[in-house]
């Protein structure tokens, strides 16, 4: 069999594919190691979010970095974890399920972890389960806090109604878990320390000795103009709250990260279709690989790649048009690039491993599906 082309960078990959299509780069050793890091410094059991990045290559490599456990939100993703790795195990973790497809995760995939926040959802859990040897956790509220997506508008029961919550999953003779999410991107570790609190309290006036505490994810990744603590910090600000809650010592502490496992894993090598004045368009776009733009506003490094000839050092900032027919398709922030940009030029985008062809679109016939391994990536 032919060996697995691993190509040096973007560049490398422009002068080899010449694509007129939109690429994404994967750093696959990079991921490895970094996830390894992440597994080895967390206190507790790490599950992969797999609404971030499920493409193949990449959950294979985590796998084989060490993790065994996936959190997951619909019945594909559950069937993928389970189907490629058989000695993994699925959370779903989705507050909201149907009937049925509960009863399938439980029965056909082994699913035992259900997460609820509604009495009628517990209800409901037990109807299609029938609740030998399930775990439920609880999804708490957290407070509002500086985070790129607040994740409490949709989900979570607020406090009185979590206690209840959590009293009747130990009425009901199951295994108790409490949760929470402090929201995507989150750039404080005093988040972690308040929703821990809040727990504490919960599991206080419920008067349950929970066996798992899930304090979701959030942990933030690294991009230009944000400032964030390293990791480290949020893990130890994690230990030292739990050390003041007097839990069970059998707790099992549970961890959601996507973005901080793989945002920096892979990059985006787009080309420029035409450039009218200060407007540029690309072969990709908000309905495709960028569309967590324009909800975050974040900005992502970009760099110039072209092949016959230097590019200028002098920047002007340029609209970015994706290849839509949608006049609404275009990055909500101008972008700064050289000033001598032109069709035919590449573009890589860093930082895209997370929410990028997870949430891309096939709007217009448009879509990107080109994955190549890299050595490096654009961060």
């Amino acid at each position: 069999m032919p060996s697995k082309t691993v190509f040096s960078d973007a560049r490398a990959v422009a002068e080899a594919l010449t694509p007129s299509y939109p690429v994404y780069c994967l750093d696959l050793a990079g991921l490895a190691a970094h996830t390894q890091a992440f597994v080895e410094a967390f206190p507790g059991r790490v599950l992969y979010a797999m609404k971030c990045n499920p493409y193949p290559k990449i959950v294979d490599t985590l796998y084989e970095a060490g993790v065994r456990h996936f959190d997951t939100a619909s019945l594909p993703e559950i069937a993928q974890v389970r189907e490629a790795h058989r000695d993994t195990e699925a959370y779903y973790m989705n507050p909201v399920k149907s009937r049925a497809v509960i009863r399938t995760a439980y029965e056909v995939y082994g699913v035992r972890h259900f997460v609820v926040d509604h009495q009628s959802e517990l209800d409901k859990t037990l109807e299609a389960t029938g609740g030998d040897g399930i775990v439920v956790h609880v999804r708490l509220k957290t407070d509002e806090t500086k985070v790129s997506f607040d994740l409490a508008s949709k989900f979570g029961a607020p406090f009185d109604e979590a206690v209840d919550l959590l009293a009747s999953v130990h009425r009901d003779g199951l295994r108790c878990g409490l949760a929470f999410h402090v929201g995507s991107q989150c750039r404080t570790a005093q988040a972690y320390r308040d929703a821990l609190a809040l727990c504490a309290r919960v599991i206080d006036k419920s008067g349950v000795n929970i066996g798992y505490l899930d304090v979701g994810g959030g942990f933030p990744a690294y991009y230009p103009g944000q400032v964030i603590a390293p990791l480290r910090e949020y893990f130890q600000a994690i230990s030292d709250e739990l050390e003041t809650m007097h839990l069970r010592n059998d707790t099992v502490l549970m961890c959601e990260p996507g973005r901080a496992l793989v945002a920096d894993c892979c990059s985006l090598l787009t080309q420029v279709l035409l450039r009218k004045e200060n407007s540029i368009y690309i072969n990709d776009g908000i309905y495709g690989s960028l569309s967590e733009l324009v909800l975050t506003r974040m900005e992502l490094p970009m760099r110039v790649v072209r092949l016959d000839g230097s590019v200028s050092t002098q920047t002007r900032q340029f609209d970015v048009y994706g290849p839509t027919c949608d006049s609404t398709d275009i990055l909500p922030d101008q972008c700064a690039l050289p000033d001598d940009i032109r069709e035919g030029d590449w573009i890589e985008i860093g930082q895209l491993g997370a929410y990028s062809n997870s949430a891309a679109t096939r709007f217009n016939g448009f879509s990107t599906e080109t994955f190549v391994e890299v050595q490096s990536v654009f961060r």
